[in-house]
């Protein structure tokens, strides 16, 4: 699977695809940076209260950004589908993300996929590894 990369200012291309989410409700789509600096498969509580979870019930921990801050997190199961190919995923959910997207990191993506990212032809590559078909 080829995603193009979007553009989010100018001059400013980032590995930003579509995805849907599920839990407890009906899937729904959202976008995330496919981030291979980030350890885990991060979104905002808000994401979590469409999905039907509630959040502040999930596992509690924390996660430390490139700013150093910790920050409280809130870990659920949900469902992980890219292209077809569904994943059951434990994601961690936090208040404000700084952005409108989440970000998909090593667990729960990276080791489901070989990620090629190629920033000139401003694409990114994903191929499913055989043991989620």
């Amino acid at each position: 699977m080829t995603f193009k990369y979007k553009r989010i200012a100018p001059g400013l291309l980032r590995p930003i695809i579509p995805i849907l989410l599920q839990a407890k409700s009906d899937p729904i789509k959202v976008e995330v940076l496919v981030d291979s600096g980030a350890d885990i498969c991060i979104f905002d509580t808000q994401i979590g209260e469409l999905l039907g979870l509630n959040v502040k019930k999930g596992k509690i921990g924390s996660v430390t950004g490139v700013t150093g801050a910790e920050e409280q997190t809130y870990s659920h199961n949900i469902i992980l589908d890219v292209g077809g190919n569904r994943l059951s995923i434990n994601a961690v959910f936090k208040d404000n993300m700084p952005q409108e997207y989440g970000n998909v990191g090593q667990v729960g993506f990276f080791n489901y996929f070989v990620v090629v990212f190629d920033y000139r032809k401003e694409r990114v590559e994903l191929i499913p590894k055989p043991e989620i078909n």
